[in-house]
């Protein structure tokens, strides 16, 4: 193929391949539809290539049909060079389309092929879920399962969870249906609970799903979540999910702090030990973050200090995530020591940080470039229990936290 001279006019100008779905934008240039849409949509780009005018995603790309059959004309003349026939491109979906197999997800006969389908298309391209949304699809979807929760139904379910995760749900929208109809968490909570056969993939994506929506709601519903809500997902976490499902989780959880209600149930829920346990298997960054911001809403109370020190490992594993992570995970780390210090700093406690390490890693602190603020509160530790921590040779070598 490279002896053939390709006209010019057959190539993309973004991939510079030949066009097998030639499209025109509001500009005037043709691109290839994969091309063109990859620019709009996945690489959020607003003008077009070749002019640089404003070129918005929402704009029309209409099929140069009079240049795919050139194209498909010039590829059958030269067949016998090696060049392979393009075939005619399937129409594109469009909201019509969306409506029409919304209508078909409630007649039973269709139901579990239409959801297959809108699973499928949903996959596909940022094109289809954009006329999915302006459709209304994603509320339809969580009725869906809220009709599943109530019936005992688990057909469909597993697509159902997957459009819901390729398919941005619009903040407005997720908090009208939330006021429309109360059973959403509850349902997505039930999900968790049933036995499929892609049980991994589907709870991580039902993690997923109850993320976007918690971000999108208001206080009041944070403020009312029950104990089977913390429960639920902490069981997740211990069950075991995808890396994305695990961060999607514990964002849930950091959403849910601020409240105390709420810290209490998660305290109930074990969630703490359940945190260390996944902390000790040497998680990624955001992982690691995420766990110790929660630790240090937790740590506020005294059931959720008594069940950090319950765990033989939680003073070594947080102290040894000092100077090992990112600033964010110092200054959480510090914090939850401080509280453990502060508030449950019995003989065997701080008996316990010096043979682990946690404080030569306090000191470590006040040698490094580090925030005043964190140094601070580490010189208040130190301070506080001097007379116990003396003798270690960290100690000696510190500045500024002889009391005396």
């Amino acid at each position: 193929m490279d002896d053939i001279e390709v006209p010019q006019y057959f190539i993309c100008p973004i991939s510079l391949q030949i066009m097998k779905d030639p499209v025109t934008a509001i500009t005037g240039i043709t691109y290839d539809r994969e091309s063109i849409e990859h620019w709009l949509f996945t690489s959020k780009n607003a003008t077009c290539p070749v002019t640089n005018q404003p070129l918005p995603k929402d704009s029309d790309l209409t099929p140069n049909h009079t240049l795919l059959r050139l194209i498909q004309a010039w590829c059958i003349l030269n067949a016998s060079k090696g060049i392979d026939r393009i075939p005619t491109p399937k129409p594109p979906l469009d909201k019509f389309q969306v409506l029409k197999l919304i209508k078909h997800l409630w007649e039973p006969e269709f139901q579990l092929k239409t959801i297959r389908q809108l699973a499928l298309l949903a996959a596909e391209n940022e094109r289809n879920m954009k006329y999915m949304i302006e459709a209304g699809l994603p509320k339809e979807m969580m009725l869906f399962i809220v009709t599943c929760f109530k019936q005992g139904q688990i057909d469909g379910l597993e697509e159902a969870i997957g459009v819901l995760n390729f398919i941005l749900i619009p903040s407005a929208e997720t908090k009208q249906i939330l006021v429309e109809n109360d059973h959403i968490i509850e349902s997505l909570i039930w999900v968790l609970c049933c036995e499929m056969e892609n049980h991994l993939t589907v709870k991580s994506h039902t993690m997923l799903v109850l993320k976007k929506i918690i971000e999108a709601t208001s206080s009041s519903v944070l403020e009312r979540l029950k104990p089977e809500f913390f429960d639920r997902i902490v069981r997740v976490l211990r069950s075991g999910i995808t890396q994305q499902g695990i961060n999607a989780t514990l964002h849930l959880l950091l959403e849910a702090c601020p409240w105390g209600r709420n810290r209490i149930m998660m305290v109930e829920a074990n969630t703490v030990y359940e945190l260390i346990e996944l902390e000790l298997g040497f998680p990624e960054k955001r992982t690691t973050e995420l766990i110790l911001g929660i630790l240090f809403h937790l740590c506020s109370c005294p059931d959720g200090r008594a069940q950090f020190l319950s765990h033989r490992g939680s003073i070594a594993v947080v102290s040894k995530r000092i100077l090992r992570v990112s600033p964010a995970v110092d200054d959480q780390a510090v914090s939850v020591l401080s509280m453990i210090c502060k508030f449950s700093g019995t003989y065997t406690v701080l008996q316990e940080m010096l043979n682990v390490g946690a404080v030569s890693k306090l000191c470590s602190l006040l040698q490094v470039d580090s925030a005043t603020s964190l140094k601070e509160n580490v010189r208040k530790i130190l301070r506080s229990h001097f007379q116990k921590w003396r003798d270690s040779p960290c100690i000696g070598g510190s500045q500024g936290i002889n009391p005396s």
